[in-house]
């Protein structure tokens, strides 16, 4: 049997981080694809993270490639002195037309599709988007590379709110039509402890306590 240090010697180890605030989340408007810069609350969010895990020893940091994930990706990717490995599988699903509006404005011109997408996002397309399906699939076989790359080590993934619950829903085998029940907030960290591709152990879960005024 193995003791606890060498079970953790077998792990990987992926803190899965949600992007700081934007404008855009502030407003309550699908961001999508759409290239929103953070904030400065975001900003602020990012630098309270990055100073939570400067002393984990982190063996990479990979993230979206847009910019809201990019610029949280650099600023805690610095302490470790580690450039951000970019990567287009880790964007948000793409919302097509309905990025930039609110969910009232969705309602006014695609109320039958908005129910169609909240009852089954899986197989539901929005108009010049994509459906939660394939996300699920392009987000999790990336996470699969990543994991057997890093297999004893510990990394960063700066992503965002779909993604990541389509990580945590499939590691926990949860129905992924129901993933919005997962709250992910800005800036948060969630943590899942891999000792296999296909072995994930969910450890944290949306915990913003590095976000709270001191």
């Amino acid at each position: 049997m193995k003791n606890r240090g060498e079970e953790n010697s077998l792990t990987c180890r992926i803190y899965l981080v949600r992007h700081g605030e934007t404008a855009w989340n502030a407003q309550l408007k699908f961001q999508g694809h759409a290239d929103i810069a953070l904030s400065a609350k975001g900003l602020v969010q990012a630098e309270k993270l990055s100073r939570r895990l400067a002393k984990c020893e982190i063996a990479a940091v990979y993230a979206s490639d847009l910019i809201r994930a990019w610029e949280m990706a650099r600023i805690l990717a610095r302490p470790h002195h580690l450039n951000v490995i970019p990567c287009i599988a880790f964007r948000e699903i793409n919302f097509g037309l309905w990025e930039g509006l609110t969910v009232e404005e969705i309602k006014k011109e695609y109320q039958e599709l908005l129910r169609q997408w909240w009852r089954g996002p899986l197989e539901t397309r929005v108009p010049q988007g994509e459906t939660l399906n394939e996300v699920v699939n392009r987000v999790n076989k990336l996470v699969k590379e990543i994991i057997d790359k890093h297999a004893t080590q510990q990394i960063i993934i700066v992503s965002h709110g779909g993604p990541i619950r389509a990580i945590v829903g499939a590691v926990l085998g949860m129905d992924l039509n129901q993933y919005w029940r997962l709250r992910l907030d800005n800036g948060c960290l969630t943590i899942i402890d891999f000792p296999a591709p296909d072995k994930g152990i969910v450890t944290l879960l949306n915990d913003c306590s590095h976000l709270e005024d001191k």
